[in-house]
C-alpha cells in the first residue's frame, strides 16, 4: 500500500504577480525549485497564510534568482501580490520508503530569499 506525505516545501513565500490572463499555475524561480526538489508542471498545494484559501494548481519555471513567486489563471483570484502562501508537493511512498523518507523543507523571507532549510518540524508543544 502506498502511503501520501510531504515531498517539499516552500514556506511563507511571497506572492510577486497575480496574473488574471495568464496560463493557469504557479510560477516559480526556478532556483527555488532546483533547492526543494520541484520540477515544472509537478501538481501543488497551495495555502494562503493571508486569507485561508487552499487551492491546488502545477509549476511552471520563472526566471532563476528572480524571487518571483506568481499565481496565474483563475487562482490569481484566490491570493493578491504581497500574500504569504505555503507551496507543497506530495509524494507516494510504500513503508520502507516512507521509513526512510525526509521531506525539503525551504523557508522563505519576504523577499523570497531563502531564510533557512530543513527536513524536520519541531514537535509542536502543547500551549
Amino acid at each position: 500500500m502506498l502511503s501520501a506525505f510531504l515531498k517539499a516545501k516552500l514556506h511563507m513565500a511571497c506572492v510577486t504577480q497575480a496574473e488574471l490572463w495568464y496560463d493557469g499555475s504557479c510560477a516559480i524561480d526556478s532556483d527555488l525549485l532546483k533547492l526543494a526538489g520541484m520540477k515544472e508542471f509537478e501538481q501543488i498545494d497551495i495555502y494562503n497564510v493571508d486569507n485561508g484559501e487552499r487551492f491546488t494548481t502545477y509549476i511552471i519555471s520563472a526566471e532563476a534568482g528572480s524571487g518571483t513567486i506568481s499565481i496565474n489563471g483563475a487562482a490569481a483570484r484566490l491570493c493578491q501580490v504581497g500574500d504569504r502562501i505555503i507551496i507543497a508537493t506530495y509524494g507516494q511512498f510504500n513503508e520502507q520508503e516512507a521509513a526512510e523518507h525526509k521531506p525539503k523543507l525551504v523557508y522563505l523571507n519576504e523577499d523570497n530569499s531563502v531564510e533557512r532549510t530543513s527536513n524536520t518540524i519541531p514537535v509542536q508543544l502543547a500551549g
